[in-house]
């Protein structure tokens, strides 16, 4: 099996453009998560029990933040999905960060894309239902179903670079972009790419997506007056996950051909774990038994024991239910491992106090926090956890980030229909 590297990111997320200025913020406890309550149409807005959300800073590249402009010309821009606009845009950061742009007709051909969203293109969905509805067909753009298909930010990546190896897009609500980047890493291991462009994205901070949630009673309600505190993995007082946009994506490169052109390389991509709640569309088992099963095959498939993981990026969304699962799962992981007495010696964080969640992005954008803690050896840290919550018991790196050595990361991300999927990540050596 061909060994697979890490050897490029690119990161739109609530604390900014980049991945640097993103990773920095994170280190720095700043919080990306605001208000929504003034945004137009104000009526919709206000009706809605929560009132927070993970928005991309608006302005201009040179300060960190969106501009479409900035990536796409006004062409572009107009027939692309928001989705698809930051996807692009993280891919032109990450290509750029690895250094790879295929020109051959044989990179080309060994160059594939495997990008999902958990959503996508709701507010186009919901804008032309309204127009044909009132005014019927011929209103319906011609742009319309190209701008709703989920496949059309890989789609729109692989035209822009001309790649024509593996073409491929996945849709597995919340654990979509862990999905995705453990998928390309097989294309790599199997032999059907040299190097895979993988990630998630996701935008629709709309009213329908946040009354929908809402009336599901995932998200948060409770701390609309104080946006950097309503999301807060792990604590006694958290009450439902804070909704967020942004897109993660990551350059993965077979070993040899990484090595041949003297790529820098971040992390080696050790394993992948997926698993099946079998048990409810929106709720884990109380025991986490679904999570516990994808990071006990990610371990498995990586040749790593538990003991050795000295970090574990939680996907922890701050649900009462969601939380208390996976810090189940973990201690089973750890469960009579030799040398270790209790869960508490394994470091952990979920990274949404600060971003919130990025839903089909979630999985891409911490995996790459998981791999830069291998790259800095750095945890880190899960904001407003001023409370543990009493029945848990991990080092869950409450409120600023901490040096570690950090050999093997693992980074897990769960969603809706009971999909879970866990990456290991190493140093490479």
């Amino acid at each position: 099996m061909r060994r697979v590297v890490v050897t490029g990111l690119g990161a739109i997320t609530p604390l900014g453009v980049g991945i640097r200025r993103t990773w920095s913020r994170l280190l720095a406890s700043e919080c990306g998560i605001v208000s929504i309550a003034d945004r137009e149409p104000v009526a919709r807005w206000r009706e809605l029990p929560s009132k927070v959300a993970g928005i991309i800073p608006e302005g201009s590249k040179d300060e960190g933040k969106w501009k479409a402009s900035d990536w796409l010309d006004n062409g572009e821009e107009r027939r692309m999905a928001r989705f698809t606009q930051y996807a692009i845009a993280a891919t032109e950061m990450a290509l750029n960060d690895a250094g790879w742009r295929p020109q051959k007709q044989e990179d080309k051909e060994m160059t594939g894309i495997c990008l999902g969203s958990g959503i996508g293109n709701l507010e186009e969905l919901y804008n032309t239902s309204v127009v044909y509805d009132k005014a019927g067909y011929k209103k319906v753009s011609p742009l319309f179903v190209p701008q709703l298909l989920i496949n059309l930010g890989a789609g729109h990546v692989s035209m822009k670079y001309g790649l024509q190896g593996p073409n491929h897009a996945v849709t597995t609500a919340c654990t979509t972009g862990a999905h995705a980047i453990g998928d390309a890493s097989r294309f790599i291991a199997f032999g059907d790419a040299d190097v895979m462009i993988a990630g998630g994205s996701e935008s629709c901070i709309h009213p329908l997506a946040l009354a929908g949630f809402s009336r599901s009673r995932s998200l948060v309600t409770a701390y609309n007056d104080k946006p950097s505190s309503s999301s807060r993995p792990f604590d006694r007082d958290r009450g439902g996950f804070v909704i967020a946009e942004g897109a993660g994506v990551v350059i993965l490169e077979e070993l040899e051909h990484a090595k041949a052109r003297g790529a820098e390389i971040y992390a080696e991509v050790r394993g992948y774990g997926c698993s099946g709640d079998a048990h409810h569309v929106t709720a884990p088992r109380d025991d986490g038994h679904g999570a516990f099963l994808a990071m006990k095959r990610a371990l498995k498939n990586a040749g790593v024991r538990p003991k050795e993981v000295d970090y574990i990026n939680a996907h922890a969304t701050s649900t009462p239910l969601g939380d208390a699962a996976e810090n189940s799962a973990i201690q089973t992981l750890m469960l009579g491992e030799e040398g270790f007495d209790t869960a508490s010696q394994i470091s952990v964080s979920s990274t949404k106090g600060a971003i919130g969640h990025l839903l089909g992005a979630a999985g891409a954008v911490e995996a790459i926090f998981s791999i830069l803690a291998v790259k800095d050896n750095t945890i880190p840290p899960t904001l407003n956890l001023h409370n543990l919550d009493e029945k848990f018991n991990c080092n869950y790196t409450p409120l600023v980030s901490r040096q570690k050595e950090v050999n093997v990361s693992l980074s897990n991300s769960f969603g809706f229909g009971g999909t879970n999927a866990s990456l290991v990540f190493s140093k490479y050596r």
